[in-house]
């Protein structure tokens, strides 16, 4: 019996929707050649990630093992599969493969950032291949909501894996590839070991719809309205947005393209041949001398980015434009979890200016871009895979998932990210553990989990923050009065005075009467402080703030 073993491990993506990163790996146990499928972020909030950028998978044990890594495979170019690929390149320096569209996106990002644009090689669809080591994959096309997604067919010496990446069954997607059945049909039938795949939408128990059912709806919207129209949907959604500008000029108006987002993908289609063609648009600038009954808008922040076009529109002016009571601002997009407080909050705001908002509530201006219930279910059966490994999803789904597998004849089994699946025999089974988290893009500089970074800030977020400032003479004596400043606190407390005031004059006490010993030493001088400073908090206002303090001597 062979040694060899075919491993599956989950980095992100798995337990979780955002951040996706799978390893395969193949050889002997702990060198074993490894691909990467998959380089994605999640986006911050600021409840739980103040003031962060972006967060992806902390690669830290691929990283460790970079020697053994042969390839990265982008399945498609959603931020949550393609948006780390610059950011983590210095660590891997491995080639980088994607179909043309994905391709685009994904140099682009490594442009921005200075990196090689030539890491990232361009592969064509099905029956092409790619040898990677001990792998050869092809990208299987897939309907998705951004042109030419892929799922993987990665043929191993232990049997053929079928990454299924992000995929619906549309049989008229308006752009890109329709599920081709036959195809992968095709692909099963030499044997399929394991279909790792989608769960997003594994408790929607009805067929999903086309995209092409949503045009004619959003026509009829468009035509209808008085006053300007403004629409947001995901700018990798290119069918949509075409959609949208195709009503738009059928209803007489200017169309405009708001969002850097938006305007990138539009231009990355149309130079690698997914559009043919799009309605004229206009600039912003243009669009100021056009009645507002005459312009429809198409804008990014269909997730309540506080940065995007929406949230500045719902605020006020957006480069020179501006939302007034009776337009018409339409959500032709699904909030993904986590983000409805933002997106409420952008409702509300459009309210408030007396605009008429539809978004998603009836169905009839988005569809979902992953498969159902019954499509995985159909999927399953058309691969007819020995085991099936649910990705894509929260524990909820994967769990469901899993079920749905068990219930189809087939074995299912639930691994989170940092679960090793060694796949090589009859069933799966676990190998080990890995330690993993998450990466944070705070401003230029990447932090760690563990870095106590972001925690710090959310303790300031939560308790505010003093800063106590003491002088020492040449004696180790008080130069003065030690002196407060607050953040984030109320000025006045309980006892009616300032906070400051209170908290200078007790620590002023503690100064007065503490001995040398104390005073000649900074670390005990330094808990004294913070500890009286954090006491006169909670006894004035009920918190214990952040403290720092700061011990200047004279020499």
């Amino acid at each position: 019996m062979s040694r060899e073993r075919l491993i599956y491990l989950p980095l992100g993506g798995a337990g979780e929707i955002g951040m996706n990163a799978y390893v395969y790996g193949y050889g002997k146990p702990g060198k074993e050649r490894l691909i990467l499928v998959d380089m994605g972020v999640a986006f911050s909030d600021m409840d739980t990630t103040p003031g962060v950028d972006l967060i992806w998978a902390d690669i830290s044990w691929l990283r460790e093992n970079v020697d053994r890594l042969e390839a990265v495979f982008i399945t498609h170019a959603h931020e949550d599969h393609v948006g780390a690929v610059a950011h983590t390149y210095d660590q891997l320096r491995k080639p980088i493969h994607a179909r043309a569209f994905t391709a685009n996106i994904a140099r682009r990002k490594m442009s921005e950032l200075g990196l090689p644009e030539q890491a990232v090689q361009t592969v064509s669809a099905w029956p092409e291949q790619v040898q990677a080591g001990p792998f050869t994959v092809g990208f299987l096309p897939v309907s998705h909501s951004v042109p030419e997604s892929a799922a993987l067919v990665i043929d191993t010496p232990a049997g053929r894996i079928v990454h299924s990446g992000d995929f619906k069954l549309d049989p008229s997607p308006v752009v890109g590839e329709a599920f081709d059945p036959e195809l992968w049909g095709s692909v099963g039938k030499s044997g399929v070991r394991a279909l790792v795949c989608d769960s997003t939408n594994v408790f929607s128990p009805n067929p999903g719809r086309s995209e092409s059912e949503v045009g004619p709806e959003i026509e009829k919207l468009v035509a209808g309205a008085s006053g300007m129209v403004v629409a947001t949907t995901f700018a990798s959604n290119v069918a949509r947005v075409r959609t949208l500008a195709e009503a738009g000029a059928r209803a007489g108006r200017s169309v405009v393209l708001l969002g850097r987002a938006m305007r990138r993908m539009i231009e990355a289609s149309m130079e690698t041949g997914v559009l043919t063609e799009f309605p004229p648009v206009i600039s912003p600038e243009e669009a100021q001398d056009i009645p507002r009954d005459h312009l429809m808008l198409i804008v990014t922040g269909s997730q309540g980015e506080r940065r995007a076009a929406s949230a500045q529109l719902a605020r006020g002016k957006y480069r020179g434009l501006e939302l007034a009571e009776g337009d018409l601002f339409l959500f032709s997009s699904k909030t993904i979890p986590g983000n409805e407080k933002e997106v409420i909050r952008i409702i509300n705001q459009l309210s408030e200016k007396g605009v008429d908002v539809v978004d998603d509530s009836s169905g009839r201006y988005h569809v979902s871009g992953h498969a159902n219930r019954p499509d995985l279910a159909r999927v399953h059966a058309l691969i007819d895979p020995q085991m099936v490994i649910p990705m894509h999803g929260e524990h909820r789904h994967l769990r469901e998932h899993a079920r749905l597998a068990e219930a189809g004849g087939r074995q299912g089994v639930v691994a989170v990210n940092g679960t090793m699946l060694d796949l090589s025999g009859n069933a799966p089974k676990v190998a080990a553990h890995v330690e993993t988290g998450r990466t944070y893009l705070d401003g230029t500089v990447q932090v760690g989990a563990l870095d106590g970074v972001i925690r710090n800030r959310i303790r300031m977020a939560l308790n505010g923050h003093v800063t106590v400032t003491v002088i020492l003479d040449e004696e180790d004596e008080p130069l003065g009065e030690p002196w407060c400043d607050i953040m984030g606190l109320p000025e006045i407390g309980s006892s009616k005075a300032p906070l400051v005031d209170v908290m200078e004059e007790d620590l002023n006490q503690f100064l007065m009467r503490s001995n040398q010993k104390t005073l000649r030493d900074d670390d005990r001088l330094e808990e004294a402080l913070r500890r009286i400073a954090r006491q006169t908090a909670q006894a004035e206002i009920g918190k214990k703030p952040e403290v720092t303090v700061v011990i200047s001597r004279m020499r």
